[in-house]
């Protein structure tokens, strides 16, 4: 995609434009590290997770300076070393980033769990940006009955990563979401 000539790190600069230097990041989904090697190198701390421990390898070979886990978004509590009833308050993430269409993978029977392990590890003030293409199995208007359900509040919608409007006939969405 690089080589076509499409930028290939637009959700990290929109992160990147979200969050104070030295923010505390989570790359959910991160696959082989693309978005989070961009984001540590912007002067960020940035978590790591994939479920593929293939891509975790090629992830911690690219940047090793930040930190990869391979787990399950659904073992995210367990895999960060939270316990299951608290949540890390003003010790989570600035912003998380689920980019690539990771919510479309999950399981149905997953994805509000995922959703509330979001919450869980959010700071109180922090922001998750979830991004995904329509026409892949999650309806955009059972995705925001789960962010409800989470615990959380969407605060912004957009259908691309460059915040153009989210519109009803919109084949994208990027949410950002709060606590």
């Amino acid at each position: 995609m690089q080589e076509a000539g499409q930028d290939i790190y637009g959700e990290a600069r929109l992160i990147d434009a979200m969050v104070p230097r030295n923010a505390k990041i989570l790359d959910a989904g991160s696959g082989p590290g693309r978005l989070g090697t961009y984001l540590q190198r912007a002067g960020h701390q940035v978590t790591g997770v994939d479920i593929d421990p293939k891509l975790i390898a090629e992830a911690t070979r690219m940047c090793p300076e930040a930190t990869w886990i391979t787990s399950d978004l659904t073992d995210l509590l367990q895999a960060l070393d939270v316990p299951e009833v608290a949540e890390l308050g003003e010790s989570g993430f600035d912003a998380i980033v689920c980019a690539g269409n990771v919510m479309t993978f999950l399981a149905e029977s997953t994805r509000l769990p995922v959703l509330k392990n979001f919450r869980a590890v959010l700071k109180a003030d922090g922001r998750a940006v979830v991004g995904f293409g329509g026409g892949r199995g999650y309806d955009f208007e059972q995705f925001f009955a789960d962010v409800s359900a989470a615990g959380l509040q969407i605060e912004q919608t957009f259908s691309t990563w460059d915040l153009r409007p989210f519109a009803t006939d919109s084949n994208f969405l990027v949410a950002v979401l709060t606590r």
